[in-house]
């Protein structure tokens, strides 16, 4: 049986991790986590934490944890048809979930804006997922991560996918929090991410993949009342969400470089 987290572990309340330099980098990358516009805001053109997928700062189930995944890299990734670091999937996310790639033809010097595997934040985010899993083993994956997915005999085609009747889902199960408009309702001191337009991820993100994002919708959404929606409702809603416009990712082109552009990743060109 997976716990399901609900409270998360909070390093900034943390009384045993002390005031070593790699404790203050652990406390940072949790800020960064669960607000990274204001605390790397040179590597977030959007409006999205890493917390707003990855809830709870990471720690609840069936909603992207991160808690225990430092020791699984290096790990091939099909995308970058490469082993990557930790590093390495934490500056991917930088700059397609976070859009970091927005800033560079705002700059005089546009390297200004690209996060590397040496970039102090990205450091400051992988102590934190390294502190999340201390204690777990090393090369072996925990029994949590991937279970955002739905069955693959469970996906319904593409070109099957109803954005009308995943809008109409849209705007019954999910308005409330997310706004007709996809850009968030603040409800005290909690926004949902933006899911589309300038603020959002762009259209290189994990999330712009339709069964991709159905997953996370199917099992971690709504946020009060997560699996409640079905393996069929969750794709349509996922389709009417990428179906709208977001940033573009420049170098879209290099992704897939050794196989097939995934079905569901529908941004990119064919």
């Amino acid at each position: 049986m997976v716990t399901a987290w609900v409270v998360p572990n909070n390093p900034l309340e943390d009384k045993t991790l002390g005031n070593s330099p790699l404790a203050e980098q652990v406390r940072w990358g949790y800020r960064i986590f669960v607000d990274t516009p204001k605390e790397a805001a040179r590597f977030t053109g959007a409006k999205v934490s890493c917390a707003n997928c990855h809830l709870n700062a990471g720690q609840r189930d069936r909603a992207l944890p991160v808690v225990g995944v430092a020791g699984v890299f290096p790990e091939y990734n099909n995308r970058a048809a490469r082993l990557i670091s930790l590093a390495d999937r934490v500056v991917d996310c930088f700059l397609r979930s976070e859009n970091a790639t927005r800033h560079v033809a705002e700059l005089a010097t546009p390297g200004e804006a690209v996060p590397t595997t040496s970039s102090k934040e990205v450091l400051a985010v992988q102590a934190y997922l390294a502190w999340l899993s201390k204690g777990y083993a090393v090369g072996q994956s925990p029994p949590w991560r991937g279970r955002n997915a739905i069955a693959q005999d469970k996906l319904i085609p593409i070109d099957r996918l109803d954005v009308e009747k995943g809008k109409a889902l849209y705007t019954e199960r999910c308005q409330s929090c997310h706004a007709a408009d996809g850009q968030g309702v603040q409800i005290g001191d909690k926004k949902a991410g933006p899911l589309w337009g300038d603020d959002s991820w762009n259209d290189g993100a994990g999330a712009a993949r339709v069964y991709t994002l159905a997953g996370i919708i199917r099992y971690a959404m709504p946020y009060l009342d997560p699996g409640s929606l079905s393996d069929e409702d969750a794709q349509h809603v996922a389709a009417y969400i990428n179906a709208q416009p977001r940033p573009p990712y420049p170098f879209k082109d290099r992704d897939y470089p050794e196989s097939k552009i995934p079905v569901d990743a529908v941004y990119y060109k064919r």
